[in-house]
């Protein structure tokens, strides 16, 4: 972490006792909480072994700030956002690094709408905290703490009310729950088992370590829920990340499907239902969400990269839609945040009405190979590498909301974009057949490294 950066794309984040200490965390709950101005905030964290100790010492910073903290606990972040709002709470801070490696740990702000704070409001906290201009208050004015444990069933009875609980219930479906040894298994096999479900679970235990797998939840992590499902007969299977904020789905067969496509199941179901809606979704999304957003008459609102990004253009544009191709998905209805345990639901709740299985509900979308590629480049060079790229994409068909977003006539696409964690350039090619896919990646590959030669 920079002398002047303490957020990066998405919160605070750091290995543990390293860029992120316990002293960090006290010195950012003071810069927090003189943020907030002495409000009610809530507080709570995921499965990683420093989740209590960042608690602590952040709560000591809160409250040193004359804040009134509600202390929640373990609990998945998208129970926590929506405790924030249901609570009423002046805003909260979730202590999470979300589906980072076991040794990091992180910290987000959240507002009083259970929506993460906005960029510019993080640059206020981290001008409070370099520039020490935390306001500590008198001894007898201090803020205290109080516990709170109804926040988890409050959240899974939430999510049921958005559902047709009935008609699930009737379907008896079998669903394989991948918890990532983390918060997904405290309320994913409650809410499945209260639609009705039968339920089997892997890695459910709770164990900040990780051992059953990474909590990312990507193809190479799920080889063994994909093979439990199979065995199984199972009519679903869903891994959580870390937080529970995103989903990944595998189908009867066991095939695992990326966040686009049960994205797609979701939109397209939500605009039969209503047409002409406006939908967010950030410009790393598939070809698929924009052909399924036209057949069904859904408008499209493109964002950079990132899932603050989406929440805010949601709040800001009424929509109440959004999702990601990592399988985050935003159901408005319910709040305006990535949540994996509602997007489980929402897809039990589009196979129990449309009597399809999940593989059917994919297979009935347009089909596209997805490939990705990285180029390294130094943060210095990624100005003058974007600005050459948009000189050679002249008179192509592109967005340049994030990088820059290509659409061939033959409906592949690249994506170049310069990653916000690390320094390089990310790719993301696709099209109609695996080997045109590969082929822009290799051509962009090229392209980046003959112009990084130049500057």
């Amino acid at each position: 972490m920079s002398q002047s950066k303490l957020f990066g794309t998405n919160g605070i984040r750091g290995t543990v006792n390293k860029e992120l200490t316990p002293e960090m965390a006290a010195k950012a709950g003071g810069a927090i909480g003189t943020f907030f101005g002495k409000k009610n905030l809530l507080v709570g964290h995921d499965a990683r072994t420093s989740g209590p100790m960042f608690s602590r010492a952040l709560i000591a910073g809160l409250t040193a700030a004359g804040c009134k903290v509600l202390f929640a606990g373990m609990a998945p972040t998208p129970a926590l956002q929506f405790a924030i709002k249901n609570h009423k709470m002046g805003g909260g801070v979730i202590i999470t690094a979300s589906h980072n490696p076991p040794e990091y740990n992180g910290i987000k702000v959240v507002w009083s709408d259970g929506i993460e704070i906005s960029h510019e409001q993080e640059n206020e906290i981290e001008n409070i905290y370099f520039q020490n201009k935390e306001k500590l208050a008198e001894w007898n004015q201090l803020g205290y703490m109080r516990e709170i444990s109804e926040i988890n069933d409050e959240y899974v009875q939430a999510v049921k009310k958005q559902v047709n609980v009935a008609k699930i219930a009737q379907k008896h479906f079998h669903v394989v729950i991948d918890g990532a040894n983390s918060v997904g298994g405290i309320t994913g096999p409650v809410l499945i088992r209260d639609l009705g479900c039968k339920i089997s679970t892997l890695n459910a235990n709770i164990d900040g370590t990780f051992p059953g797998r990474m909590p990312e939840p990507r193809p190479e992590n799920l080889q063994e829920l994909a093979q439990i499902v199979k065995a199984l007969g199972a009519d679903l299977g869903v891994a959580f990340d870390g937080d529970a904020d995103r989903s990944i789905f595998v189908d009867e067969t066991g095939q695992i499907h990326m966040g686009d496509k049960t994205f797609g199941v979701v939109l397209k179901q939500f605009l039969l239902d209503n047409p002409n809606s406006e939908v967010v979704t950030p410009v790393s999304s598939s070809t698929l969400i924009k052909d399924i957003a036209e057949t069904y008459k859904g408008k499209l609102v493109w964002t950079k990269v990132g899932s603050v990004t989406v929440s805010q253009k949601m709040k800001e544009v009424n929509a109440k839609l959004g999702g990601e191709e990592n399988g985050g998905v935003f159901y408005g209805p319910h709040q305006s945040v990535r949540d994996g345990a509602m997007t489980t639901a929402l897809i039990l709740n589009i196979m129990a009405r449309t009597a399809k299985k999940l593989s059917e509900l994919v297979a009935d979308q347009p089909q596209y190979f997805i490939e990705k590629g990285k180029t390294e480049c130094t943060e210095d060079k990624k100005p003058k590498v974007l600005e050459k790229l948009l000189e050679q994409s002249k008179g192509m068909n592109i967005n340049t909301l994030d990088g820059v977003k290509i659409w061939f006539p033959d409906k592949s696409v690249i994506l170049v974009r310069p990653s916000g964690t690390e320094p390089a350039y990310r790719m993301y090619a696709e099209a109609k057949t695996p080997t045109r896919a590969k082929q822009l990646i290799k051509e962009y590959t090229e392209k980046l490294e003959k112009i990084l030669k130049t500057i």
